[in-house]
Protein backbone atom coordinates (compact mmCIF):
# COMPACT_ATOMS: atom_id res chain seq x y z
CA UNK A 1 0.00 0.00 0.00
CA UNK A 2 0.74 3.28 -0.79
CA UNK A 3 0.55 6.61 1.78
CA UNK A 4 -1.21 9.05 0.77
CA UNK A 5 0.72 11.98 0.79
CA UNK A 6 -2.18 14.80 1.96
CA UNK A 7 -4.05 13.06 5.49
CA UNK A 8 -7.35 12.95 5.75
CA UNK A 9 -8.30 15.96 8.62
CA UNK A 10 -9.26 14.78 12.06
CA UNK A 11 -13.03 15.37 12.04
CA UNK A 12 -13.43 14.84 8.45
CA UNK A 13 -16.71 13.55 6.99
CA UNK A 14 -17.30 11.58 4.34
CA UNK A 15 -17.95 14.15 1.26
CA UNK A 16 -19.46 13.01 -2.42
CA UNK A 17 -15.86 13.44 -3.50
CA UNK A 18 -14.98 9.97 -1.46
CA UNK A 19 -17.17 8.09 -4.65
CA UNK A 20 -15.52 9.43 -7.75
CA UNK A 21 -12.30 7.11 -7.83
CA UNK A 22 -10.34 9.76 -7.86
CA UNK A 23 -7.72 11.21 -5.38
CA UNK A 24 -10.15 11.33 -2.44
CA UNK A 25 -11.45 8.06 -2.83
CA UNK A 26 -7.48 6.62 -2.29
CA UNK A 27 -7.16 8.47 0.77
CA UNK A 28 -10.55 7.46 1.69
CA UNK A 29 -9.49 3.75 1.04
CA UNK A 30 -6.01 4.28 2.05
CA UNK A 31 -6.52 5.95 5.51
CA UNK A 32 -9.49 4.60 6.83
CA UNK A 33 -10.79 1.47 5.39
CA UNK A 34 -7.69 -1.03 4.39
CA UNK A 35 -5.82 0.06 7.97
CA UNK A 36 -9.14 -0.87 9.48
CA UNK A 37 -9.70 -4.29 7.47
CA UNK A 38 -5.95 -4.92 7.23
CA UNK A 39 -4.45 -7.68 4.45
CA UNK A 40 -8.06 -8.79 4.20
CA UNK A 41 -9.16 -5.71 2.43
CA UNK A 42 -7.91 -6.75 -0.71
CA UNK A 43 -6.17 -3.29 -2.26
CA UNK A 44 -7.23 -2.09 -5.64
CA UNK A 45 -7.74 -5.13 -7.68
CA UNK A 46 -11.41 -5.75 -9.11
CA UNK A 47 -11.55 -9.15 -6.77
CA UNK A 48 -10.05 -11.36 -4.87
CA UNK A 49 -8.49 -14.47 -6.79
CA UNK A 50 -8.11 -18.00 -4.33
CA UNK A 51 -7.92 -21.51 -3.54
CA UNK A 52 -10.83 -23.71 -2.03
CA UNK A 53 -10.82 -27.56 -2.54
CA UNK A 54 -8.09 -27.71 -5.07
CA UNK A 55 -10.59 -25.54 -7.64
CA UNK A 56 -9.43 -21.22 -8.37
CA UNK A 57 -11.92 -19.20 -7.44
CA UNK A 58 -12.48 -15.51 -8.25
CA UNK A 59 -14.64 -13.47 -6.11
CA UNK A 60 -15.62 -9.85 -6.06
CA UNK A 61 -18.50 -7.24 -4.58
CA UNK A 62 -19.93 -4.14 -5.77
CA UNK A 63 -22.74 -1.77 -5.11
CA UNK A 64 -24.43 0.40 -7.40
CA UNK A 65 -26.13 4.05 -6.81
CA UNK A 66 -26.61 5.31 -10.06
CA UNK A 67 -29.06 8.45 -10.87
CA UNK A 68 -31.33 8.29 -12.73
CA UNK A 69 -31.84 4.39 -12.80
CA UNK A 70 -33.34 3.81 -15.94
CA UNK A 71 -30.37 5.22 -19.13
CA UNK A 72 -29.73 4.60 -22.98
CA UNK A 73 -28.34 1.51 -23.41
CA UNK A 74 -29.48 0.04 -19.74
CA UNK A 75 -30.25 0.53 -15.90
CA UNK A 76 -29.67 -0.25 -12.58
CA UNK A 77 -30.67 -3.89 -12.86
CA UNK A 78 -28.54 -4.86 -16.22
CA UNK A 79 -25.63 -2.59 -15.05
CA UNK A 80 -25.49 -4.31 -12.10
CA UNK A 81 -25.12 -7.53 -13.50
CA UNK A 82 -22.50 -6.23 -15.92
CA UNK A 83 -20.25 -4.63 -13.20
CA UNK A 84 -20.23 -8.05 -10.98
CA UNK A 85 -19.14 -10.11 -14.79
CA UNK A 86 -16.96 -7.72 -15.90
CA UNK A 87 -14.82 -7.66 -12.20
CA UNK A 88 -14.59 -11.51 -12.34
CA UNK A 89 -13.43 -11.34 -15.90
CA UNK A 90 -10.83 -8.74 -14.59
CA UNK A 91 -9.48 -11.84 -12.66
CA UNK A 92 -9.63 -14.04 -15.51
CA UNK A 93 -12.08 -15.61 -14.23
CA UNK A 94 -15.76 -17.34 -15.67
CA UNK A 95 -18.50 -15.79 -13.93
CA UNK A 96 -20.55 -18.83 -11.93
CA UNK A 97 -23.09 -17.71 -9.30
CA UNK A 98 -24.16 -14.04 -8.57
CA UNK A 99 -26.59 -12.73 -5.23
CA UNK A 100 -28.20 -9.82 -5.03
CA UNK A 101 -29.08 -7.56 -2.12
CA UNK A 102 -31.53 -4.69 -2.57
CA UNK A 103 -32.01 -1.61 -0.57
CA UNK A 104 -35.74 -0.23 -1.34
CA UNK A 105 -37.08 2.66 -0.30
CA UNK A 106 -40.53 3.10 1.35
CA UNK A 107 -42.72 4.16 -2.00
CA UNK A 108 -40.91 2.63 -4.89
CA UNK A 109 -43.40 1.71 -7.32
CA UNK A 110 -43.59 -2.44 -7.76
CA UNK A 111 -43.65 -2.23 -11.10
CA UNK A 112 -40.40 -0.16 -11.25
CA UNK A 113 -38.91 -2.69 -8.67
CA UNK A 114 -40.09 -5.69 -11.26
CA UNK A 115 -39.23 -3.77 -14.50
CA UNK A 116 -35.34 -3.39 -12.74
CA UNK A 117 -35.53 -7.49 -11.52
CA UNK A 118 -36.38 -8.44 -15.20
CA UNK A 119 -34.23 -6.44 -16.46
CA UNK A 120 -31.32 -7.95 -14.15
CA UNK A 121 -32.77 -11.22 -14.76
CA UNK A 122 -32.37 -10.47 -18.84
CA UNK A 123 -28.73 -9.72 -18.38
CA UNK A 124 -27.78 -12.44 -16.09
CA UNK A 125 -29.10 -14.88 -18.40
CA UNK A 126 -27.27 -13.89 -20.98
CA UNK A 127 -24.10 -13.41 -19.66
CA UNK A 128 -24.44 -17.21 -18.23
CA UNK A 129 -24.55 -16.52 -14.33
CA UNK A 130 -26.88 -17.82 -12.00
CA UNK A 131 -28.27 -15.58 -8.97
CA UNK A 132 -28.27 -18.31 -6.02
CA UNK A 133 -29.08 -15.97 -3.38
CA UNK A 134 -30.19 -12.54 -1.73
CA UNK A 135 -31.62 -10.17 0.34
CA UNK A 136 -33.87 -7.50 0.69
CA UNK A 137 -34.52 -4.69 3.14
CA UNK A 138 -36.42 -1.69 3.29
CA UNK A 139 -35.98 1.71 4.64
CA UNK A 140 -38.22 4.70 5.45
CA UNK A 141 -39.27 6.93 2.85
CA UNK A 142 -36.72 9.83 1.78
CA UNK A 143 -33.91 7.08 3.49
CA UNK A 144 -32.96 5.46 0.62
CA UNK A 145 -33.35 7.53 -2.98
CA UNK A 146 -35.75 4.84 -4.33
CA UNK A 147 -33.34 1.61 -4.89
CA UNK A 148 -29.92 0.75 -4.41
CA UNK A 149 -28.31 -3.04 -5.50
CA UNK A 150 -25.24 -4.62 -3.71
CA UNK A 151 -24.45 -7.82 -5.65
CA UNK A 152 -21.24 -10.37 -5.17
CA UNK A 153 -19.93 -12.80 -7.45
CA UNK A 154 -18.21 -15.27 -7.60
CA UNK A 155 -16.13 -17.36 -10.51
CA UNK A 156 -13.59 -20.07 -11.60
CA UNK A 157 -10.26 -19.39 -12.78
CA UNK A 158 -9.52 -22.02 -15.10
CA UNK A 159 -5.69 -20.93 -16.11
CA UNK A 160 -2.79 -20.48 -14.02
CA UNK A 161 -1.73 -16.94 -15.19
CA UNK A 162 -1.17 -14.42 -12.35
CA UNK A 163 -3.62 -11.39 -13.96
CA UNK A 164 -2.87 -8.34 -11.97
CA UNK A 165 -0.26 -5.12 -11.40
CA UNK A 166 2.32 -7.13 -10.19
CA UNK A 167 2.94 -9.41 -13.97
CA UNK A 168 3.11 -5.86 -15.76
CA UNK A 169 6.06 -5.71 -17.74
CA UNK A 170 8.47 -2.96 -19.47
CA UNK A 171 7.62 -2.88 -22.78
CA UNK A 172 4.05 -4.44 -22.74
CA UNK A 173 1.33 -3.50 -25.06
CA UNK A 174 -1.93 -1.26 -23.79
CA UNK A 175 -4.82 -2.67 -25.42
CA UNK A 176 -8.18 -0.48 -25.30
CA UNK A 177 -11.26 -2.47 -26.21
CA UNK A 178 -13.21 0.01 -27.71
CA UNK A 179 -14.42 3.98 -27.29
CA UNK A 180 -14.37 5.89 -24.17
CA UNK A 181 -16.95 7.96 -22.69
CA UNK A 182 -20.44 6.83 -23.48
CA UNK A 183 -21.83 5.63 -20.01
CA UNK A 184 -20.73 8.29 -18.17
CA UNK A 185 -22.03 10.78 -20.68
CA UNK A 186 -25.37 8.68 -21.13
CA UNK A 187 -26.03 9.30 -17.62
CA UNK A 188 -25.58 12.64 -17.17
CA UNK A 189 -27.59 13.46 -20.81
CA UNK A 190 -30.92 11.54 -18.87
CA UNK A 191 -30.28 12.73 -15.74
CA UNK A 192 -29.58 16.75 -17.15
CA UNK A 193 -32.38 16.25 -19.88
CA UNK A 194 -29.11 17.23 -22.54
CA UNK A 195 -30.01 16.49 -25.88
CA UNK A 196 -27.91 15.35 -28.90
CA UNK A 197 -29.07 14.51 -32.73
CA UNK A 198 -28.90 10.94 -31.79
CA UNK A 199 -29.84 9.46 -28.73
CA UNK A 200 -26.39 8.33 -26.59
CA UNK A 201 -26.49 4.83 -25.74
CA UNK A 202 -24.64 3.72 -22.54
CA UNK A 203 -21.71 1.09 -23.27
CA UNK A 204 -22.64 -1.12 -20.19
CA UNK A 205 -21.99 -4.77 -21.64
CA UNK A 206 -20.48 -7.71 -20.11
CA UNK A 207 -17.12 -8.29 -21.26
CA UNK A 208 -16.53 -11.74 -19.85
CA UNK A 209 -16.53 -13.44 -23.41
CA UNK A 210 -13.52 -11.68 -24.98
CA UNK A 211 -11.28 -12.26 -21.78
CA UNK A 212 -12.40 -15.99 -22.11
CA UNK A 213 -11.11 -15.84 -25.46
CA UNK A 214 -8.15 -14.66 -25.02
CA UNK A 215 -7.16 -16.97 -22.22
CA UNK A 216 -8.53 -19.94 -24.13
CA UNK A 217 -6.13 -18.89 -27.10
CA UNK A 218 -3.33 -19.21 -24.71
CA UNK A 219 -2.18 -15.98 -25.06
CA UNK A 220 0.11 -14.55 -22.03
CA UNK A 221 -1.82 -11.69 -20.45
CA UNK A 222 -0.31 -9.91 -17.87
CA UNK A 223 -3.37 -7.53 -16.47
CA UNK A 224 -6.75 -6.56 -16.89
CA UNK A 225 -8.94 -3.81 -15.90
CA UNK A 226 -11.98 -2.40 -16.69
CA UNK A 227 -12.73 1.08 -16.64
CA UNK A 228 -14.91 2.09 -14.75
CA UNK A 229 -14.69 4.80 -11.52
CA UNK A 230 -12.69 7.22 -12.33
CA UNK A 231 -12.14 6.42 -16.11
CA UNK A 232 -9.18 5.06 -18.20
CA UNK A 233 -6.82 7.89 -16.64
CA UNK A 234 -7.50 6.10 -13.22
CA UNK A 235 -7.27 2.80 -14.05
CA UNK A 236 -4.35 3.37 -15.55
CA UNK A 237 -2.41 5.36 -12.83
CA UNK A 238 -3.75 2.54 -10.36
CA UNK A 239 -1.82 0.34 -12.41
CA UNK A 240 1.54 1.96 -13.07
CA UNK A 241 1.47 3.04 -9.29
CA UNK A 242 0.89 -0.32 -7.65
CA UNK A 243 3.44 -2.18 -11.06
CA UNK A 244 6.08 0.83 -10.35
CA UNK A 245 6.56 1.66 -14.32
CA UNK A 246 5.08 3.96 -16.50
CA UNK A 247 2.72 4.44 -19.77
CA UNK A 248 2.76 6.68 -22.28
CA UNK A 249 -0.68 6.58 -24.30
CA UNK A 250 -1.39 8.27 -27.46
CA UNK A 251 -4.56 10.88 -27.54
CA UNK A 252 -4.53 10.08 -31.77
CA UNK A 253 -5.16 6.27 -31.01
CA UNK A 254 -7.94 6.20 -28.22
CA UNK A 255 -11.20 6.26 -29.79
CA UNK A 256 -14.08 8.62 -28.54
CA UNK A 257 -17.46 9.39 -30.07
CA UNK A 258 -17.82 12.65 -31.73
CA UNK A 259 -21.05 13.08 -29.42
CA UNK A 260 -18.55 12.38 -26.38
CA UNK A 261 -16.13 14.55 -27.14
CA UNK A 262 -18.83 17.33 -27.99
CA UNK A 263 -20.34 17.10 -25.01
CA UNK A 264 -16.89 16.82 -23.06
CA UNK A 265 -15.72 19.68 -24.55
CA UNK A 266 -19.34 21.58 -23.82
CA UNK A 267 -19.27 20.41 -20.22
CA UNK A 268 -15.61 21.14 -19.66
CA UNK A 269 -15.04 17.47 -18.74
CA UNK A 270 -11.93 15.10 -20.17
CA UNK A 271 -13.37 12.06 -21.88
CA UNK A 272 -10.02 10.14 -20.15
CA UNK A 273 -11.56 10.72 -16.76
CA UNK A 274 -15.35 9.50 -17.58
CA UNK A 275 -16.44 6.17 -16.62
CA UNK A 276 -17.44 3.49 -18.57
CA UNK A 277 -19.24 0.02 -18.28
CA UNK A 278 -18.26 -2.34 -20.99
CA UNK A 279 -14.28 -1.09 -21.74
CA UNK A 280 -11.66 -2.32 -20.34
CA UNK A 281 -7.65 -2.63 -21.29
CA UNK A 282 -5.68 -5.46 -22.15
CA UNK A 283 -2.10 -5.28 -20.83
CA UNK A 284 0.33 -8.07 -22.36
CA UNK A 285 3.83 -8.44 -24.21
CA UNK A 286 4.06 -6.18 -27.67
CA UNK A 287 4.73 -9.61 -29.21
CA UNK A 288 1.34 -10.58 -28.66
CA UNK A 289 -0.72 -7.95 -29.55
CA UNK A 290 -1.50 -8.27 -33.26
CA UNK A 291 -3.28 -12.12 -31.59
CA UNK A 292 -5.06 -10.37 -28.86
CA UNK A 293 -6.47 -8.01 -31.37
CA UNK A 294 -7.73 -10.19 -34.10
CA UNK A 295 -9.28 -12.22 -30.78
CA UNK A 296 -11.04 -8.88 -29.67
CA UNK A 297 -12.14 -8.01 -32.76
CA UNK A 298 -14.13 -11.03 -32.69
CA UNK A 299 -16.94 -10.16 -30.44
CA UNK A 300 -19.41 -6.95 -30.89
CA UNK A 301 -18.45 -5.08 -27.36
CA UNK A 302 -14.59 -5.16 -28.02
CA UNK A 303 -14.55 -5.62 -32.10
CA UNK A 304 -12.99 -1.96 -32.10
CA UNK A 305 -10.02 -2.71 -29.79
CA UNK A 306 -6.89 -0.47 -30.70
CA UNK A 307 -3.52 -0.39 -29.31
CA UNK A 308 -3.52 2.69 -27.33
CA UNK A 309 0.18 2.64 -25.95
CA UNK A 310 3.08 0.96 -24.43
CA UNK A 311 4.30 0.34 -20.57
CA UNK A 312 7.97 2.16 -19.76
CA UNK A 313 10.39 1.81 -17.00
CA UNK A 314 11.19 4.72 -14.81
CA UNK A 315 8.55 7.68 -13.98
CA UNK A 316 7.17 4.99 -10.95
CA UNK A 317 3.18 5.52 -11.33
CA UNK A 318 3.23 8.14 -14.28
CA UNK A 319 1.11 8.12 -17.00
CA UNK A 320 2.28 10.65 -20.36
CA UNK A 321 -0.23 11.14 -22.92
CA UNK A 322 1.05 12.34 -26.19
CA UNK A 323 -1.70 15.07 -27.43
CA UNK A 324 -2.95 14.97 -31.25
CA UNK A 325 -0.57 18.46 -31.59
CA UNK A 326 2.11 16.32 -30.48
CA UNK A 327 2.81 17.80 -27.15
CA UNK A 328 3.18 15.88 -23.77
CA UNK A 329 1.08 16.50 -20.25
CA UNK A 330 1.08 13.59 -17.09
CA UNK A 331 -2.01 12.30 -16.76
CA UNK A 332 -3.33 12.61 -12.70
CA UNK A 333 -5.79 11.53 -10.98
CA UNK A 334 -9.15 13.61 -10.34
CA UNK A 335 -9.46 15.45 -7.30
CA UNK A 336 -13.04 15.78 -7.02
CA UNK A 337 -16.01 13.96 -8.18
CA UNK A 338 -16.42 14.58 -11.79
CA UNK A 339 -20.09 12.65 -12.87
CA UNK A 340 -21.72 11.76 -9.59
CA UNK A 341 -23.54 8.72 -9.29
CA UNK A 342 -22.90 6.81 -12.75
CA UNK A 343 -23.02 3.36 -11.37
Amino acid sequence: MIACPVPLDEGATVQLGHGSGGVMMHRLLEQVVFPALGDSAGGYHDGAVFTAGGARLAFTTDSYVVRPRFFPGGDIGSLAVHGAVNDLAMCGARPLHLSVGLILEEGLPLEELRRVLGSLRRAADAAGIRVVTGDTKVVDRGKGDGLFINTAAIGVVEHTLEIGPASIREGDAILLSGDIGRHGIAVLAAREGLEFETTLQSDSAPLHEPVLALLEAGLPVHCLRDLTRGGLAAALKELMRDSGLSARIREKDIPVEPQVRGACEMLGLDPLHVANEGRMIVILPAANMDAALAVLRRFPVSQNAVRIGQVEGGGKGTVVLESLIGTHRVVEMLHGEQLPRIC
